[in-house]
């Protein structure tokens, strides 16, 4: 194969592409086993392209297709375009609003005709990547200057604030996963400590009572600037660092946080971050409790974590050795809302028990660690960048939707890469993996 065509093979890694042909095929497998309906002939039933199983599988072609003409594509054609292909990523996004369709909640999805849809937040992944990795390989960037990671933060979070607008809330959150990048190139690790500190304050509001809360965080402080005594003795700009930290926390849990839950999230994503932590929402108003209601309908729901408590039962009912391919009742009899799409791994679980998700987290696990030794060995930065977005984005969406599934995550509507249903997400992780593995082809190349 090589002496026929050696564009095509030289340097590839071929570990990283059986990888990806492993996980597609699985894919494809699970939604076979999911949507199959007994006495259907399989045959037919992959040739009609009207079942989801089918589609899937000329997503896959299609993906196929896509992945070689990129392996046959010149490195530097990326980092030549990647600034084109972000401000074409935003403009695809700002089309949604006067051209989307409504679809399960969202307004994210622009319709062509009943055969294809797209949705731009999924692709825009690909370019946000590309232009943070662009960014951060310029020879006048440093990134130990706040401005430059002001620039940075910028590229990531314009997309997920436009993705927020479009009721797209989980996609939105992927975007944050580029700060891992940026981590990685020089960011403070303050950042991300600020970061993780505002989601457990905010994770506090919403279980402990505010008052108590304040109390609490008032206690803290004090005690901070007692055990401290000596320290803001000397400086008394560690007092003020002290008490501002205190006032802006108070400010988060009795201001930002309520706010949000109540001006900036829709009530049926509250109710789904209530489910998750236990806790009953009771909406203020009889519009949010209609709309919640209508999330409801015809989804065989009787409360509001039903989608999470049948996948459980799915997964546990699988076993050690799970119950085959085709004999699961949870999943084969719908039970599990969504089962091919976000709740797709309730289906590996009940069909190969604790030993097929084992071995599907270690394909997943196999694959980040490979991401991360090809990001290592890079001599460009552009391509190093890149390499630890793949990475960053292929972790985040295979957590929060396995922490989904388990009930450790809200059901933000996060596919699960390569496996999940749906042609946009599997061409973007296509697309995503494939110019890495023809970045690294060339990795003795310094690209810019």
């Amino acid at each position: 194969m090589s002496q026929r065509n050696p564009a095509i093979s030289k340097g590839v890694d071929w570990l990283l592409v059986w990888l990806y042909i492993i996980l597609v095929a699985i894919g494809v497998m699970a939604i076979f086993a999911t949507t199959y309906r007994e006495g259907e002939d399989v045959v037919q039933g992959f040739l009609s392209l009207k079942t989801d199983y089918s589609r899937q599988s000329l997503f896959a072609v299609i993906a196929g297709v896509l992945a070689t003409f990129i392996l046959l594509t010149d490195s530097k054609f990326f980092t030549a375009t990647a600034n084109l292909w972000y401000a074409f990523g935003i403009v695809l996004l700002l089309l949604v609003f006067p051209f989307h369709s409504d679809v399960k909640g969202t307004s994210s999805i622009i319709k062509f005709g009943s055969a294809f849809q797209l949705q731009p937040a999924e692709l825009c992944k690909l370019f946000v990547n590309l232009a943070l990795a662009k960014f951060l390989s310029r020879v006048e960037t440093d990134f130990k200057k706040t401005k430059s990671q002001l620039i940075a933060a910028a590229i990531a979070v314009v997309p997920a604030l436009i993705t927020i607008a479009q009721s797209e809330t989980g996609l939105a959150l992927v975007y944050f996963s580029f700060f891992l990048v940026m981590f990685r190139e020089g960011l403070p690790a303050a950042v991300l400590i600020i970061g993780f500190s505002i989601a457990v304050l905010v994770v506090a509001t919403l279980l402990v009572p505010p008052n108590l809360l304040a109390i609490i965080l008032t206690v803290i402080a004090q005690g901070t600037i007692y055990f401290m005594r000596r320290q803001v003795k000397r400086n008394r700009n560690l007092l003020v660092w002290i008490i501002s930290i205190w006032v802006v926390c108070v400010g988060i849990q009795r201001f930002a946080v309520p706010f949000i839950f109540d001006q900036v999230l829709r009530p049926y994503q509250v109710k789904r971050i209530y489910d998750t932590i236990g806790k009953d929402y009771v909406p203020k108003d009889a519009r949010a409790a209609q709309e919640i209601a209508e999330k409801t309908v015809g989804k065989k729901k009787t409360d509001g974590d039903y989608n999470v408590k049948q996948s459980k039962i799915a997964i546990g009912s699988g076993g050690l050795f799970g119950k085959g391919l085709l004999n699961g009742t949870q999943t084969r009899y719908d039970f599990v809302p969504e089962q091919r799409t976000d709740f797709i791994f309730c289906t590996v679980g009940e069909g190969f028990g604790f030993i097929g998700s084992f071995l599907l987290l270690g394909i997943y696990l196999l694959l980040l660690m490979r991401i991360i030794t090809i990001a290592e060995r890079q001599r460009s930065v552009f391509s190093r960048c890149y390499a630890y977005g793949v990475a960053s984005v292929i972790f985040f969406h295979i957590t929060i939707n396995i922490c989904m599934t388990i009930g450790l995550a809200p059901v933000i509507g996060i596919p699960l890469p390569f496996i999940s249903y749906g042609g946009t997400a599997l061409l973007t992780f296509t697309m995503l993996l494939f110019v890495l593995i023809r970045l690294d082809a060339d990795r003795q190349m310094v690209l810019r």
